[in-house]
């Protein structure tokens, strides 16, 4: 590790727009997948996962599921002025913290029509530069019935694609609304190829992350060391921590099925010792950190910048990770949401200096 991980800059790499992935894999784990220990990097398939785990491995999953969280209209009294409100993050039964376009014209005290709703701004958060947004509801109503209504799932800018079914932007095993972005390497996973892995002994649990603003957010500091995340909620339960525990005993490793699971369980084992935990979390990992329950992670290929990226390089170094993407790019990969993924073993892990 030296300076130059800590610099902003030295995360950034080219990538072909064709190599943006813009529909998902069909099935969903017939996505390509990057295997890499120490020494190799090899090209398998997703639905050959069972072969490349071991029995007794534990899958950990990130159950949560991404909320209708974009709702058009336009400024009451601009009839003719479109309005985007992205929802982030609910702060009562009435009020949310949502990302607006424009937001210069949507100043406190502006009232917004959005489909059968009406919405007011009442602040502008300085943290994320969004708004504190009271939707204007029956007394004792809460606005989540409302969303499949008004609401449209939100999909990532670089998709330029419509999807067919925004199914195909939640995971199988989605459960837990809350989330506007999808916790993406769990995409891959069909409930056939759940069953396959349990019948060769690797089970699996759950956390819930609901990815916000902190997972999605750029870096916009030329010190990493210097961003903040905004915080994100989190559920790792008792019983997920008993059957890590219980795993472990059995000689079984921890693969965490993307960052939203590694920041979910490296947030719990804080202390040292993994413990049930319910709450937020703004826990950034960067090159230097050392984690403390996860042995081995599945994740896609991550924009330029991102503190995505800052996270797989604290776990086998920016050099490699560069150098990993530089050949997925050449081997016509897909990157990003929809896009293929990566198996990190155990084995890859370098001991941060």
């Amino acid at each position: 590790m030296s300076l130059t991980d800590f610099s902003l800059d030295a995360y950034d790499y080219y990538l072909p727009p064709e190599r943006i992935a813009q529909q998902p894999a069909t099935p969903r784990d017939h996505a390509r997948l990057l295997v890499v220990d120490r020494e190799t990097a090899r090209d398998h398939w997703f639905y050959e996962l069972p072969q490349l785990l071991q029995p007794q491995d534990l899958l950990v999953l990130n159950d949560t599921q991404v909320i209708p969280a974009r709702l058009m209209g336009h400024k009451v009294g601009e009839p003719g002025r479109s309005v985007e409100v992205f929802l982030l993050e609910e702060l009562s039964d009435r009020q949310w913290l949502a990302l607006v376009k424009p937001g210069r014209k949507l100043r406190p005290g502006a009232v917004i029509q959005l489909g059968s709703l009406q919405a007011t701004v009442q602040a502008i958060d300085p943290a994320t530069r969004g708004r504190v947004i009271e939707f204007d509801l029956p007394p004792g109503d809460r606005l989540w019935p409302y969303l499949d209504e008004v609401g449209d799932i939100p999909l990532p800018p670089y998709i330029q694609t419509p999807i067919q079914d925004a199914q195909q932007y939640q995971t199988v095993y989605a459960q837990r609304p809350g989330a506007v972005a999808a916790p993406t390497a769990g995409l891959h996973f069909t409930p056939d190829l759940l069953s396959k892995l349990a019948f060769c002994g690797i089970d699996h649990c759950f956390i819930t992350l609901h990815v916000g603003i902190g997972t999605f957010r750029p870096v916009e500091v030329n010190d990493i060391r210097q961003h903040r995340l905004h915080q994100e909620w989190i559920e790792v339960s008792a019983a997920t921590v008993a059957k890590i525990n219980a795993a472990q005993r059995a000689g079984g490793r921890i693969i965490a099925v993307g960052t939203t699971v590694i920041r979910s369980l490296e947030t719990a084992a804080q202390s040292g010792e993994l413990q049930p935990f319910r709450g937020k979390s703004d826990l950034y990992i960067y090159p230097g950190y050392q984690p403390k329950i996860v042995e081995g992670f599945i994740t896609n290929f991550h924009l330029p910048c991102s503190s995505l990226m800052m996270l797989v390089s604290a776990f086998i170094g920016r050099d490699r990770l560069l150098q990993l993407y530089d050949y997925a790019i050449a081997q016509a990969y897909r990157f990003y949401s929809f896009g293929d993924a990566m198996l990190i073993l155990p084995t890859a892990w370098q001991s941060p200096a």
